[in-house]
């Protein structure tokens, strides 16, 4: 037979009961098969919307360069946040606004709208159609507007 030594046998107490209930943390045996994760894009609506309100100025002239009937220009597109907000449930502020110039940057179904626009803008002001567009873009934020820059180089016939 064996004797209990007195610190083998619990203490009486409420502090002691309630150490008694507690349950031990539960291992992790599964582990999930499919990774998660939130991705943020910019939806084709909101696109749409931008590119429709955007104030859009193009300016540029045609020359001859290299013995080529050539183009150069720039088109600027500014959007204002602020004033879409009736049509907007973001708030339109600078930190959408940097948030909204970083997405801009990386889509390239946005790159594809600028190069569209570049190449309407660049028809327009030159009077002609051009047969190549060159654009380089950049786009920045300030307060709560974005300004996409458009510097444009094309050659006609």
């Amino acid at each position: 037979m064996t004797k209990k030594k007195p610190s083998d046998e619990p203490a009486a107490g409420p502090a002691q009961g309630a150490k008694m209930s507690k349950k031990p943390m539960a291992r992790a045996v599964r582990i999930a098969l499919f990774q998660r994760e939130i991705r943020v894009r910019l939806s084709p609506a909101a696109l749409d919307l931008l590119f429709a309100r955007a104030d859009v100025i193009s300016e540029g002239q045609r020359a001859m360069r290299g013995g080529h009937d050539s183009y150069f220009g720039s088109t600027m597109l500014t959007v204002d946040l602020p004033s879409l907000s009736a049509l907007l449930s973001d708030a339109c502020d600078a930190g959408t606004a940097r948030r909204l110039a970083t997405l801009l940057e990386s889509d390239p179904d946005v790159a594809r709208r600028v190069q569209r626009l570049a190449e309407s803008e660049t028809a327009r002001v030159a009077g002609a159609h051009p047969r190549q567009v060159g654009t380089h873009v950049t786009i920045r934020s300030q307060g709560a507007k974005v300004f996409i820059d458009v510097d444009v180089e094309a050659v006609f016939g």
